[in-house]
C-alpha cells in the first residue's frame, strides 16, 4: 500500500475559525471551520497548492457557479460560498453534513433494501439535477454521498478534480473500483451514461457492503479491478433479500458496452420506484424540477365546453396535491403524519371568554356537541383518577381508558460514538508501522474500523478489537496516515473517522 501525505494547512479564511481536519483527497482536503457572523460549522474543501494558471481559476469559478445552481436539491450538497484564499489556493465553503456518510457506514451496517433503494431513488434525482444543468459527476462513489442531518443523502465532490489542471479530466479524478470501462481506457472517454454506471456501482456497494468487483479475502490490486471491470460479469450481491428485479436494474445499469445502459439517471430513478411498488414499499418521490407538474384530470362532460370553465378548473386541480403515496413507518418518513385524518369539534365556551364575534351565539345543536363532549373528558378524566387511586387493589383489565391515556414507550436517543483520539506510533526495526489511538468513552464490545489512506480509492477497512494496528513496511521517509472509527457492540459507529499521519 503506498502512504498518503499529510494534511495541508489550513488557509486562515476572515470571518471562519478552524476547528479540525475532516477529509484528505487526491485533489482537495476538507476542514471543519466556523463561520462567525452567522454562527454555524461549514465544511470548507480547499484545493491543493500547484499549478493553478488564469484558465484553471476561470474553470474553478465556472463550476463553483453551476454547483451553487445545484444547491437548491434536497440531495445535493449546498455551497455557501466560492473564494480564493490569501495564499492563492481556491476553496469552497459548503454545508457541514455530521452524520455518518455512506462510506462509513455500507461497510459496517447491514443497509436494508428499502432504505438503499429509498437513497437511490434521491441519489438519482440529484445525478439527473445535475445532468440537466450540464454537470458530468464524474466520481460518484459512497465516499461522496454524506448525510444531512435530517437523514437525506447528500451528494458533493461535483467534478472538481476535473478543474485542477489541463487534460486531468475523468482519467485522474475517478475511483477505479467504482469507474466504469470507458472511462478506464486510453484515452477514457464518457458522459452521462458513465454516471448511471457509477450511480448503480454505488448502489450496489451499500447492498452488499464491498465494492462491485472486489473478492472479499482475494487479491484487489488496482490491476486486477480494472481487468475485472473491463471483463468480469457483475458478480452477485449475494443477499437473499434482495429480489431479481433489482438485481436486473443494476445488472443493466452497470452494463459494459454504454448502449445497452438505461440512457439517463431518471430511467434509473423509475427502474427503482418500480422496484419498491413490487415489494409493495412506499414509492420514494422523483426530486427533479417538473416533476411536480400534474395532468389536468378530466372533469366531465359538463366542464369541457366552456373554455372558461376548464381554466377555472385547472387552476383548482393544481391546488391539489394529488393522491397520498402509500404509507411509510412513522420513523423513516412523516408523510403519514401529515395525511392523518384529524377530528375536529368546537370547544365549550371557556368561562369569561367571549365568543369571536360574528357569531353571537352558538346554535342549539353545536352546544349540545360540546356539552357531550365535555362530559366525556370529565368522565375520562374520573376514570384515571378512580385507577390510580385504587393502585394495586385488584387486576384492571385492559379497556379504552388505558389505551387512550397511555402514552407510547419511547425509544432512548443512542448517544452519537466519539471518534478515537490521540492517533500516534512508532516505526519497528523492520520497517513497519505500529500505529496506536484512544478510546475516549470506552464501552464494553467496543472495536475499531481502521485503515491505510491510500492515493487510490477508499481505504480497505479492517476490524480490530484492540486501539492498536501493525502497518507493513513502506519505502524509507514515507508517511503513513490511517483513518479509525469506533464500532461499538450495536454496530453504531463513529460519525467522522479520525485521521492521523505517522512520520
Amino acid at each position: 500500500m503506498t502512504a498518503r501525505r499529510a494534511p495541508s494547512t489550513p488557509p486562515r479564511l476572515p470571518g471562519y475559525e478552524h476547528v479540525r481536519v475532516l477529509g484528505l483527497g487526491g485533489f482537495a482536503d476538507v476542514f471543519l471551520y466556523r463561520q462567525l457572523l452567522p454562527r454555524r460549522d461549514v465544511a470548507v474543501k480547499v484545493l491543493l497548492a500547484g499549478s493553478l494558471d488564469d484558465d484553471v481559476r476561470e474553470r474553478f469559478q465556472t463550476e463553483a457557479n453551476l454547483m451553487a445552481q445545484l444547491s437548491h436539491h434536497p440531495s445535493i450538497v449546498t455551497i455557501h460560498q466560492a473564494a480564493i484564499a490569501d495564499d492563492g489556493r481556491p476553496y469552497l465553503v459548503m454545508e457541514y453534513c455530521s452524520r455518518p456518510g455512506l462510506a462509513d457506514r455500507y461497510r459496517v451496517e447491514r443497509l436494508s433494501v428499502a432504505e438503499v433503494l429509498r437513497v437511490g431513488v434521491r441519489l438519482a434525482s440529484a445525478v439527473e439535477t445535475a445532468h440537466r444543468a450540464g454537470i458530468l459527476h464524474r466520481d460518484i462513489k459512497p465516499a461522496n454521498v454524506l448525510t444531512t442531518d435530517f437523514g437525506w443523502p447528500a451528494l458533493t465532490d461535483f467534478g472538481i478534480a476535473a478543474t485542477t489542471g489541463p487534460g486531468a479530466g475523468a482519467a485522474t479524478g475517478m475511483s477505479i473500483p467504482w469507474s466504469p470501462p470507458e472511462l478506464l481506457a486510453e484515452p477514457p472517454a464518457g458522459d452521462v451514461r458513465s454516471d448511471v454506471y457509477s450511480l448503480a456501482a454505488t448502489i450496489y456497494s451499500l447492498l452488499a457492503g464491498r465494492t462491485p468487483f472486489e473478492v472479499p479475502g482475494g487479491a484487489n490490486s488496482a490491476q486486477q479491478l480494472v481487468a475485472r471491470i473491463e471483463r468480469a460479469p457483475v458478480p452477485p450481491i449475494g443477499r437473499d433479500d434482495v429480489p431479481a428485479a433489482l438485481h436486473a436494474v443494476l445488472d443493466r445499469a452497470m452494463a459494459k458496452n454504454p448502449s445497452r445502459r438505461y440512457p439517463s439517471a431518471v430511467a434509473v430513478a423509475r427502474a427503482l420506484q418500480e422496484v419498491e411498488a413490487s415489494l409493495h414499499l412506499p414509492v420514494t418521490a422523483l426530486d427533479l424540477p417538473d416533476e411536480g407538474l400534474r395532468e389536468p384530470v378530466d372533469a366531465g362532460p359538463s366542464a369541457a365546453p366552456d373554455p372558461d370553465d376548464a381554466t377555472r378548473v385547472r387552476s383548482v386541480l393544481q391546488l391539489d396535491p394529488g393522491p397520498a403515496p402509500a404509507p411509510a413507518p412513522a420513523d423513516l418518513d412523516d408523510g403519514v403524519t401529515r395525511r392523518r385524518p384529524v377530528l375536529t369539534f368546537d370547544p365549550a365556551p371557556v368561562p369569561g371568554v367571549a365568543e369571536p364575534t360574528g357569531e353571537p351565539d352558538a346554535p342549539p345543536t353545536r352546544r349540545r356537541v360540546a356539552a357531550a363532549v365535555s362530559a366525556v373528558v370529565v368522565l375520562a378524566a374520573a376514570a384515571v383518577l378512580l385507577v390510580v387511586t385504587l393502585g394495586g387493589r385488584g387486576t384492571p383489565g385492559p379497556g379504552p381508558a388505558s389505551t387512550e391515556f397511555t402514552s407510547p414507550p419511547q425509544e432512548p436517543v443512542a448517544a452519537a460514538v466519539p471518534a478515537p483520539v490521540g492517533i500516534g506510533g512508532t516505526r519497528l526495526a523492520d520497517g513497519s508501522v505500529e500505529v496506536t489511538w484512544q478510546n475516549p468513552d470506552p464501552q464494553e464490545g467496543d472495536a475499531y474500523l481502521w485503515g491505510v489512506l491510500t492515493a487510490t480509492g477508499e481505504p480497505e477497512l479492517v476490524l480490530v478489537d484492540e486501539p492498536r494496528a501493525v502497518v507493513p513496511a513502506q519505502q524509507a521517509g514515507e508517511e503513513v496516515c490511517v483513518q479509525v472509527s469506533i464500532v461499538r457492540a450495536d454496530r453504531s459507529s463513529s460519525a467522522r473517522p479520525a485521521q492521523g499521519c505517522v512520520p
